[in-house]
């Protein structure tokens, strides 16, 4: 079949006219893209923009509302609890009410108990042991599981109550680190991290001796020099929870 005359060179010239349009039209929007970005920018670097706060400036200062927001939650129970007994109650109430306040943790609690300090090695600490290898940055911190072996062992114990730094342990709450810190509850907090428990003394050293990770961690107190501390009191105080309690409702099986 024969080409007609002329038919090829048209379809040249339109392939390009079709390029050098979208040649212009992707400079076009280059320029444009530069412009928006050093708008937006307006000279600074975007990747090192000083209003942008970092993750942990995020979680400390939630943390410190937090801790503003529980103050102000315990201020209400204690007016509530006040409110309560001036409409009085009868013996039984009141007994039921006690322990109902007691096995959620939302009351003080004294009594024997333990006292367990951990604390990060110090930043320049090497190995103390012959033989051992030089430490890592992992190996000089204290980490999530360290505190969740100590409260585990202390609540297998028998602890009736326990408290992790200033905070007390509900049955929802959970132990959390983010980096080097301690997310609790919404909190955080910086080691030296310290765990109260009132219960029985000899029945908690000994379920704290006998777990395998706290045996782990010794390992490491002694060949890097990490913080470990345990104290056995007769009069030890625990506070009651003042946070807000997420779960509504449970059902055993």
């Amino acid at each position: 079949m024969s080409i007609p005359p002329g038919s090829a060179p048209t379809r040249v010239r339109r392939t390009r006219f079709v390029g050098r349009a979208l040649t212009c039209t992707v400079f076009a929007l280059a320029g444009l893209l530069f412009y928006v970005s050093a708008h937006a920018a307006r000279g600074t670097d975007l990747r090192t923009d000083n209003s942008l706060l970092r993750l942990s400036d995020v979680i400390r200062q939630r943390s410190a509302q937090n801790q503003q927001a529980q103050a102000q939650l315990a201020d209400l129970q204690v007016r509530s609890q006040e409110l309560t007994e001036q409409r009085g109650q009868s013996p039984a109430e009141a007994a039921r009410l006690g322990e109902l306040q007691q096995g959620a943790a939302l009351a003080p609690l004294q009594g024997p108990g333990l006292t367990v300090t951990l604390n990060d090695a110090p930043p320049n600490a090497t190995a103390r042991i012959p033989g051992v290898p030089e430490p890592g940055v992992n190996d000089l911190v204290i980490h999530q599981q360290d505190i969740q072996a100590v409260v585990n062992a202390l609540w297998r114990g028998g602890a009736e109550g326990i408290q992790v730094m200033d905070q007390r342990l509900i049955s929802t709450s959970a132990v959390r680190c983010v980096g080097n810190t301690l997310l609790l509850q919404g909190r955080v907090y910086s080691p030296p991290y310290v765990i109260k428990a009132v219960g029985k003394a000899d029945g908690l050293r000994s379920a704290v001796d006998a777990d395998p990770t706290i045996r782990n961690y010794l390992q490491y107190v002694q060949a890097y020099g990490l913080g470990w501390k345990v104290q056995e009191s007769g009069d030890l105080a625990v506070p009651g929870y003042s946070g807000t309690v997420d779960l509504r409702s449970a059902t055993g099986q």
